[in-house]
């Protein structure tokens, strides 16, 4: 049974999805807000 010496579990790719996935919203919380922002000084 020499197949067991090997992780059951890799990180790696989950790991790296959540990060893309916060890269992403943060990016999206960013553009709104600078949306929100250029939208307000508009309107004075």
């Amino acid at each position: 049974m020499f197949g067991l010496n090997f992780p059951l579990v890799s990180w790696t790719n989950g790991t790296i999805m959540i990060g893309v996935f916060v890269l992403v919203a943060i990016g999206l919380v960013v553009a709104l807000l600078l949306l929100i922002i250029s939208g307000s000084k508009k309107n004075k």
